[in-house]
C-alpha cells in the first residue's frame, strides 16, 4: 500500500489549480515507487517554473517535497511562467515558446529504456505547441508507470494563445491517461 489514491501502475495524470497538491501528490508517487523499486530506470521531467504572486509561490519544482536520488535522471529546466510574468499576449508566447525550446533539449537527452517516469508541470512545454505533447507521451508509454501532473484552472485567462494551447495539451494528456486525479 502506497498511501496514494491511485495505484503506480499505467499512466495516472494529476490536475488542478495552483497549490492544490500536485507537485506534492507527484513526489509521494515517486518516493512511493523509490521505496518498492528503487532508482534503476526512474526518471523525473521537472518543467515547473517558482514565480511569487501576491505572497504565494505559484508552481514549484518537485525538490520542495522531495530530494531526487543522484542516480535518477533528472531533466530540469529554468521554466518561466508566460502568463503571469508577461504583459501582453505576445510577450507570454515568446516565453513559452522558450520553455519550449528548453524543454525539447531535455526531452532529447532522455535514456532509452525508462522504468518509471514523473513529470513535474506537465504542460509547461506545450504551451506554445500542444501538438509536441504526443512526444512525452510516446516516451512515458515505454515505460511500466508514468505519474504527471499539469495545471487545471481558469485562475491565469482563458482567452490567450498560451492557455488555449496549454488546455489543448491538458486535454490531449486527459485523453491518453489511464487515469486523472482531479484535486480541485
Amino acid at each position: 500500500m502506497t498511501g496514494l489514491q491511485f495505484p503506480l501502475s499505467g499512466s495516472t495524470l494529476v490536475t488542478g489549480p495552483s497549490n492544490a497538491g500536485k507537485t506534492r501528490t507527484t513526489a509521494a508517487a515517486l518516493n512511493a515507487w523509490l521505496d518498492s523499486e528503487g532508482t534503476e530506470g526512474v526518471v523525473v521531467l521537472d518543467f515547473a517554473p517558482e514565480l511569487e504572486r501576491d505572497g504565494t509561490i505559484l508552481g514549484g519544482r518537485l525538490d520542495r517535497f522531495t530530494t531526487v536520488p543522484e542516480a535518477v535522471w533528472l531533466g530540469r529546466i529554468d521554466a518561466s511562467a508566460p502568463r503571469a510574468e508577461s504583459e501582453t499576449a505576445e510577450q507570454a508566447v515568446a516565453l513559452a515558446r522558450d520553455n519550449a525550446r528548453r524543454a525539447e533539449q531535455q526531452l532529447d537527452a532522455l535514456p532509452e529504456t525508462p522504468r518509471a517516469v514523473f513529470v513535474n508541470d506537465a504542460t509547461i512545454p506545450f504551451q506554445h505547441d500542444s501538438v509536441a505533447v504526443s512526444r512525452l507521451t510516446g516516451y512515458c508509454e515505454k515505460a511500466d508507470v508514468a505519474v504527471l501532473n499539469a495545471f487545471d484552472s481558469d485562475e491565469l485567462g482563458v482567452d490567450n494563445p498560451v492557455s488555449r494551447a496549454e488546455r489543448d495539451a491538458l486535454d490531449r494528456l486527459r485523453h491518453w491517461a489511464d487515469r486523472t486525479v482531479d484535486l480541485s
